[in-house]
């Protein structure tokens, strides 16, 4: 019984709610006023009528003009009414609204779309949104760098090259009272800014790498890719060359879907030895795919 009461009360709170927020799709514009009424003009009035009605109105009911508290009022109305009907954009939306009062959230969104939408430029917003990615990309590249340098500085090995390089700076000469004794600041400073410490996945921060600089110099890294690829075509699939070297690696390492860095870290005589397998065609390929997994069999 009260599962039913409750139901009752929910759908009539409902009911209320919609009977009140569903009016006239037409009374967003001038609220329950006609906005050719309000200028006194009909529907079919031209701009250059609309025009003339208003400035009409406005001398009689401007507050300067005017000091009656209801004509200031009513002179909010007729200024709002002009506003709605000099613009052909927002009277075609009026005219569609009154002759399809029952399309009510449709009537609304497009309102609020023309009068609290964005006016700014597309390429302005675009170029805004640019420069806000990338100085936040900038900042957080500087943090994980500076994170990560920080980290290192605390290991051990650092530290000792550090010693190193003291000892390197001293001739050689050590001092044997010091013993562990903690390195003074300043100095490790000094000697912090000799080395170079490279770390992978952390490089140095660069502009280069920003998403901004990236957009802008996106046509020049298109035509540089394609000019690449017509000369490749060109190269080796019309005048049937012989791979060069370089190319021959890099057919080689994406063949083997290997990282630009696991790579160079091959020795060249493995290198060699897998470029002239020639794994970018597919037979060979898999015999050396095939090979790879006898080899691992026999070393379990």
């Amino acid at each position: 019984m009260a599962r039913r009461i409750a139901i009752h009360w929910f759908a009539l709170t409902v009911t209320i709610v919609l009977s009140l927020l569903i009016q006239p799709s037409f009374s967003i514009y001038c609220d329950e006023d006609d906005c050719y009424d309000l200028l006194g003009v009909t529907q079919n009035a031209n701009s250059s009528e609309i025009k003339k009605a208003y400035y009409k109105l406005s001398l009689k009911h401007h507050p300067d003009k005017n000091p009656d508290p209801e004509s200031k009022k009513l002179f909010v109305k007729i200024a709002n009414a002009y506003e709605i009907l000099k613009n052909e954009a927002t009277r075609e939306q009026y005219d569609y609204a009154l002759a399809h009062p029952e399309e009510f959230f449709y009537n609304t969104a497009r309102y609020y779309h023309a009068y609290y939408g964005h006016k700014t430029d597309t390429r302005a917003v675009l170029v805004g949104l640019l420069l806000i990615v990338s100085i936040f990309q900038y900042l957080n590249q500087w943090t994980r760098y500076n994170q990560a340098i920080d980290m290192v500085k605390k290991t051990p090995a650092y530290k000792n090259k550090l010693r190193a390089l003291e000892l390197q700076r001293s001739g050689g000469m050590a001092n044997r009272k010091k013993g562990n004794k903690p390195m003074d600041k300043k100095v490790e400073e000094e000697l912090g800014k000799e080395l170079n410490l490279d770390i992978k996945g952390t490089e140095k921060p660069s502009v280069w790498d920003l998403i901004g600089i990236r957009f802008i110099l996106l046509p020049y890294t298109l035509g540089k890719l394609l000019l690449w690829y017509g000369c490749w075509f060109w190269r080796y699939n019309v005048k049937r060359a012989p791979y060069s070297w370089e190319d021959a690696s890099y057919l080689t390492r994406r063949s083997l879907r290997a990282s630009l860095d696991s790579w160079i870290s091959i020795d060249e005589s493995t290198k060699e030895d897998l470029i002239e397998r020639r794994l970018w065609e597919k037979s060979n390929f898999e015999s050396y795919v095939a090979e790879m997994r006898k080899e691992s069999k026999r070393r379990r």
